[in-house]
């Protein structure tokens, strides 16, 4: 399940905060006029677009609103009702067989829990198990990654063609020398440029792909960790020992947490029992 990932859109703004409060200390409200040139934004950001269609095709180009649409969200990857989940898969197939799972996961939404829990159903062994959804997980990873270089790329363009649109203005500014009035404007294409693609670059393509390369490795530990847990249902592992085994995965917080919960269940059954 997917929610919304505030941090991205916070982020975004803090940095945008962070620029005009620079540019209002310095020179008010007004400073603002004194950093908007069109010439500077159409240079850096038709450049960047021009770099990126050149350098991919034009199906993955079409795939980038989507890429950024997943910087965000951010996935519901709850360890502790995935150890559960697997612990009442155990004890269901130790009772009734592997069988009998089948109609339990009709209730389980994570795909990649169904497709793990039928090849057991199936009677693959642990290992062509292991190897298959191994691969699933490492084509993801390329497909991931395929979306993400396409905003690494746009990370090294845009302060490139900064430093192009600087160029351009260094060569008007010294070709008009003898023009004080054209001196102003070639100035602001020459500095303006350099900062444009610095904050494309630093607040947008960067930070958005950083995000993604974080859920990516955060997903393949989640499916890492499902995997052990079909495994462990396959090969008839007492529900106990897959639990503890599983909780491994959990960090020192989520653990203690885990161990909290569980002496406040046990004293609330002794409560009613008494």
């Amino acid at each position: 399940m997917k929610k919304s990932d505030i941090f991205t859109p916070i982020g975004l703004v803090l940095g945008i905060i962070m620029i005009s409060f620079g540019i209002i200390s310095g020179g008010g409200a007004s400073g603002f006029l004194f950093f908007i040139d069109i010439a500077s934004i159409v240079i850096v950001i038709g450049g960047t677009i021009a770099g990126l269609l050149t350098s991919f095709p034009l199906n993955a180009m079409k795939s980038l609103p989507k890429v950024i649409k997943q910087a965000f969200s951010v996935d519901n990857h709850d360890l502790r009702t995935l150890i559960q989940t697997f612990v009442t898969l155990s004890e269901k197939a130790r009772r009734e067989g592997l069988l009998a799972l089948e109609a339990e996961i009709e209730n389980v939404e994570d795909k990649f829990i169904k497709k793990g829990v039928l090849l057991a159903i199936d009677g693959i062994e642990p290992d062509v198990i292991n190897d298959i959804m191994n691969a699933e997980i490492i084509a993801m990873e390329e497909r991931h990654s395929k979306g993400r270089n396409i905003l690494e790329k746009g990370g090294e363009i845009a302060p490139s063609w900064g430093m192009i649109g600087t160029l351009v203005g260094l060569v008007l500014m010294l070709q008009n020398l003898d023009d004080p009035a054209s001196l102003g404007p070639n100035m602001a294409i020459a500095i303006l440029t350099t900062l444009y693609g610095s904050l494309l670059a630093n607040v947008f393509f960067i930070p958005m792909a950083n995000k993604l390369a974080l859920k990516t490795e955060q997903e393949v530990f989640y499916k890492q960790v499902i995997i052990e847990g079909v495994i462990g249902v396959q090969s008839g592992q007492n529900p106990k020992v897959l639990e503890e085994k599983l909780s491994a995965f959990l960090s020192d917080e989520e653990q203690a947490k885990a161990g909290n919960d569980e002496v406040l269940e046990q004293e609330e059954l002794v409560t009613n029992e008494a």
